[in-house]
């Protein structure tokens, strides 16, 4: 196989990996720098390009934009603070990063009359070149970062900075219309006529917006710091068990209350409660009322929080097509196996020997399946005792891409159960709110499927035997090999009579050719 080409009966679903080709790993340690009109961050990303963690996150809230309607000019106290940074941030790609830093800046240094000048001395004083760009390129990053976390979306793409809020459509994988306003919330503050000019102009760039988009009544996807901290915000009015941003989901009715909410509470307190700085809350006023007239403007059908945006964006645009079109779930996951399980490829054959067990299950099933049995073995250092909680927070809290948060707790289950039978009495038991029975029942079985599997622990190619399961007929029928008799011994039986039970099934198991019962010894 020379490496380029997936051969799907090689490697059955999904395909071969792709981390270890040489367009993958040319992303490793890939440093962007994003120069916003609040904020300006550096990020490093690593691991699996198509899923990657990020090695390296700080960001400095300068303000860069705060003034900008009156002055024309950036704010200066951010600009010195943005300097400063951005000499940091230098001298730390210098180290950690295996190439130069991409620097883009937005809004404010684009507006601004001495943008050009911000950028000359950052040129001058660091060596780093800021690619100032324009509000349909910045709309286009944006939704490149979303389509990295969601390959083939369709969608509103809203990208809310400081100084400004992009648009931009993408259908099946691809970016198309986008489109550039002025209503970041530092630009919303200095709009005359209080709430009531803010309001009247906030309606009209929104008309304006929806005349160049046309009907967007997909999926709307909220990417920028302001969305996020609604979110928080949302999460703690609603009592919210699962603290994950990413995929989190919001409706225009829980929108309406949150601003309802916001507007009742202390600014101050609500802001300690949910996390939020001081900078980003005092702008979350202004952001909502926008966000309420998004919604009522384009009616999307739901509601999804990013946590990819530009700086994803700009990953994503070195990547090479094929890899673009890979799951980021299970590009993750088999990147967490080759990295931390002790037989790295043992996923693979425990997933074709416990997929039997899934006939029927559909693709986005399946999906989940494969990567709990990948993620079965990566957190094996975990103190014995507490190895079945670390591998529910690894799945439910890992920044894992393309998951919906009732699939994070159906794999956190999945795994806990891969080390101990019953789930009652862990600190987890309120996420179980957000599957219903059948699929906490479906968590548990693959659990213990897998928790069975691992007692077959051999070289990845071995024969583990054949299991079946015949619904209709209740029962479990597991056909052990002759040389892997031996593996089945009382603990095995003990977890394969657990997943029959689970299943509620009669559990037949022989040696295969042998006409008798396999006894353990």
């Amino acid at each position: 196989m020379d490496g380029t080409t997936d051969t799907t009966q090689e490697w059955g679903l999904f395909g071969r990996p792709l981390f270890e080709d040489a367009a993958a790993r040319a992303l490793r340690r890939v440093g962007v720098v994003d120069i916003g009109s609040n904020s300006v961050r550096l990020v490093v990303f690593d691991g699996a390009a198509r899923s990657p963690a990020y090695f390296y996150n700080e960001k400095i809230m300068c303000a860069l934009g705060a003034g900008l309607s009156d002055s024309g000019r950036l704010n200066p106290e951010g600009r010195k603070r943005a300097l400063a940074a951005l000499r940091r941030f230098q001298a730390l790609a210098r180290r950690i990063c295996n190439g130069d830093l991409t620097a883009v800046a937005t809004a404010a240094v684009r507006e601004a009359e001495d943008g050009p000048d911000f950028c000359a001395d950052v040129l001058r004083e660091t060596g780093l070149k800021i690619h100032v760009i324009d509000g349909q390129e910045e709309a286009r990053l944006s939704a490149q970062g979303v389509l990295l976390g969601w390959p083939g979306s369709y969608g509103l793409v809203c990208d809310m900075g400081g100084s400004s809020m992009e648009l931009a459509e993408i259908n099946d994988g691809k970016v198309g219309r986008r489109v550039s306003s002025n209503v970041g919330p530092l630009k919303l503050r200095d709009i005359k006529g209080g709430k009531k000019g803010r309001k009247a102009h906030v309606k009209a760039v929104l008309e304006d917006l929806h005349k160049a988009m046309g009907a967007q009544k997909n999926r709307l996807f909220l990417v920028g710091g302001s969305w996020r901290a609604i979110a928080r915000i949302d999460m703690e009015r609603r009592g919210y068990p699962l603290h994950v941003l990413h995929e989190y989901r919001m409706s225009a009715k829980s929108i309406i209350a949150t601003a309802k909410y916001i507007s009742e509470q202390d600014p101050e307190t609500l802001r300690a409660r949910c996390g939020v700085s001081s900078s980003r809350m005092a702008l979350v006023p202004l952001a909502i009322e926008v966000l309420k007239g998004v919604v009522r403007t384009f009616k999307p059908r739901d509601i999804a929080v990013s946590s990819y945006g530009i700086r994803e964006g700009l990953l994503y645009e070195q990547m090479p097509e094929r890899l673009r079109q890979r799951d980021p779930l299970i590009e993750s996951c088999r990147f967490a196996e080759t990295k931390d399980a002790r037989l790295p490829g043992f996923g693979r054959s425990l997933f074709e020997f416990i997929q039997p067990l899934y006939k029927s299950a559909p693709p986005e099933r399946l999906r989940l399946i494969k990567a709990a049995c990948l993620l079965h073995d990566v957190s094996w250092r975990a103190h014995p005792d507490y190895r079945a909680e670390t591998c529910f927070d690894n799945a439910t809290r890992a920044n894992l891409g393309g998951l919906k948060h009732s699939e994070r707790v159906f794999l956190g289950l999945a795994l806990l159960h891969r080390y101990r039978n019953k789930r009652e009495g862990t600190r987890f038991e309120d996420l179980g709110r957000l599957i219903d029975d059948k699929t906490r029942l479906e968590a548990e079985i693959l659990g213990k499927a897998l928790r069975f599997g691992a007692m077959l622990l051999m070289e990845p190619e071995a024969d583990m035997g054949t299991l079946r399961f015949f619904p209709k007929k209740r029962i479990l029928e597991y056909r052990v090999p002759a040389e892997a008799a031996p593996l089945y011994g009382e603990v095995a039986e003990a977890r394969l009579t657990s997943l029959s039970a689970s299943l509620g099934a009669e559990l037949d198991v022989k040696v295969k050719g042998a006409k008798t019962p396999l006894t353990p010894v």
